[in-house]
């Protein structure tokens, strides 16, 4: 048996949370085990996954798909390998919102363009036809996102939605989140390698190494951060208003899995 996550507790309020690591720090896993998509021989055990008051790991695997999307929704790293290569991106954001509603097909192909224009997909009728490989990869981006918001979730976990584009596209997927967000009063966890990315979009910060969160920090205090990993992870990133000669080079600690974590975040 392998703890691939362990010992970690956070809670997500209607804010910004951001989990930041190296690979395979447990950050994606983490997302996964809140929405009980580990799969096997894996298996994921808590104390407590309490969402809305229920701990949904006392809910049954049909309990667990209205909680899907309707309630809690997640954005996959790659929307090539998540859309349906043999259906049209309309008849997959209506087949999602008719899945966790009672809509019929004309309410359902409404709210479709409707979330399309959301996020600032143009000529949404024509979008609406295309298959997956048709489409770029920051609009494949944004349609991920809007079957996923089309249930009007309360959680939106992003796991690296933005790390396959480029910087234009990038910011542009990142204002749609930040005003679906604000206007919906959702939750959001923002999984992300992008130390400075996370610093200005998230209000609060996770850092996980070795599968547990050693430090949590204000966003905008994350220049500011004591534990040495979090400190050779943004040392690690070439700046402008400190250019160096060479990089520094992590040295890791194997204390750094046993200490407790710091948490710098009120």
């Amino acid at each position: 048996m392998v703890e691939a996550v362990r010992g970690i507790s956070f809670s997500v309020g209607r804010e910004r949370v951001g989990i930041v690591g190296e690979s395979g720090s447990g950050k994606s896993l983490t997302g996964r085990a809140i929405l009980r998509l580990v799969r096997p021989p894996g298996e994921a055990t808590a104390r407590k996954i309490v969402f809305d008051g229920v701990d949904l790991q006392t809910l049954t695997e049909r309990d667990m798909r209205h909680v899907r999307g309707e309630k809690i929704s997640m954005v996959m790293q790659d929307p090539k390998f998540s859309l349906n290569p043999v259906m049209t991106v309309g008849e997959q954001i209506q087949e999602s919102y008719r899945l966790h509603t009672d809509a019929g097909r004309g309410e359902a192909r409404a709210r479709m363009f409707e979330m399309l224009e959301a996020v600032q997909i143009r000529d949404a009728a024509r979008v609406a036809k295309l298959y997956p490989h048709e489409v770029s990869g920051g609009m494949g981006q944004r349609i991920m996102i809007a079957m996923m918001l089309a249930p009007d979730p309360a959680l939106l976990i992003a796991d690296e939605p933005t790390s396959a584009l480029d910087v234009t596209v990038q910011m542009r997927v990142l204002q749609i989140l930040d005003r679906l967000v604000r206007e919906r009063g959702m939750g959001l966890i923002f999984i992300s390698h992008d130390l400075n990315l996370v610093a200005t979009f998230c209000d609060r910060v996770l850092i996980m190494y070795g599968g547990r969160i050693v430090e949590t920090c204000r966003a905008n205090a994350l220049h500011e951060a004591q534990h040495p990993y979090t400190r050779a992870l943004l040392n690690s990133l070439p700046r402008l208003d400190e250019p160096s000669h060479r990089l520094e080079v992590m040295k890791r600690d194997p204390g750094w899995l046993e200490e407790p974590s710091i948490d710098a975040y009120s």
